[in-house]
């Protein structure tokens, strides 16, 4: 299994409003192409908000699906100018060796 990290940044004032966003885009788009599993996490730093999404694949190929050909590459949605005050331009991808 391979473990899909993406992390932003907002204004730690439009977290809420973000998380809702992304319960609206980027979550129902990771379950509706084969992902395992997503997790949302959020950490607030003053005046920031970090956001990782976690989520899981059993192969590249299925991977794709959701990122398209090359999945190295951040997937990015057009409100995300909205809240995002920067945009990464890849994720990290993990091989999972131990689960639950």
């Amino acid at each position: 299994m391979i473990a899909r990290i993406w992390h932003g940044v907002t204004a730690a004032e439009k977290s809420d409003e973000y998380l809702d966003y992304l319960n609206e885009t980027g979550v129902p788009d990771y379950r509706a192409t084969e992902a395992r599993g997503v997790y949302v996490l959020r950490r607030i730093e003053g005046d920031r908000a970090h956001f990782l999404t976690v989520s899981f694949w059993e192969s590249a190929e299925k991977i794709e699906k959701f990122a398209g050909s090359d999945p190295e590459r951040a997937r990015y949605y057009p409100e995300d100018e909205e809240f995002l005050l920067g945009f990464e331009p890849t994720v990290e991808h993990y091989e999972v060796v131990v689960g639950p």
